[in-house]
């Protein structure tokens, strides 16, 4: 209802507390969508995880399955002794975690320090450091901070 269709009958008092109100309840609205659409993404990610831990779960009780499966591939692709078809599955996976080390030590070689954020806060403690006191007031002999009063907006 606008102004016009009223008659004009209201006081600028009475529209900015009528403003007041609806800009109140759109706050509230909106931190009620806020909350719903984040319970909404927290439970998604509680989903998501749960299914990736019981994935990992499942590949790491594979693991010694496989191993057999290759190790029975090998002795029936070459003849070889059991146990020496064993020794060809644990040392490939050696391998594959020595080069997995590998990586991962070239990897985080790579990682620095954060050179620019370190700039930054040893430029932030020199200004700060170079920051005098708020003046004092000389009362009596004694030494008093001065008062500052903050004018409301």
């Amino acid at each position: 209802m606008s102004a016009a269709e009223d008659g004009g009958d209201r006081s600028l008092g009475q529209l900015v507390a009528s403003a007041t109100t609806e800009l109140s309840a759109l706050v509230h609205d909106e931190i009620a969508l806020a909350k719903a659409e984040i319970r909404q993404d927290v439970k998604r990610g509680v989903f998501g995880s749960a299914a990736a831990i019981i994935a990992g779960v499942l590949v790491l009780f594979s693991l010694p399955v496989l191993s057999f499966a290759l190790a029975y591939g090998f002795r029936a692709w070459t003849d070889l002794g059991l146990v020496w078809c064993f020794l060809i599955v644990g040392g490939l996976y050696w391998l594959l975690a020595v080069l997995l080390i590998g990586l991962a030590y070239a990897k985080f070689k790579k990682v620095k320090p954060p050179k620019r954020s370190i700039s930054s806060a040893k430029q932030s403690a020199a200004v700060l450091s170079n920051v005098r006191p708020h003046p004092r007031a000389a009362v009596d002999g004694d030494l008093v901070s001065a008062d500052v009063t903050r004018s409301s907006v």
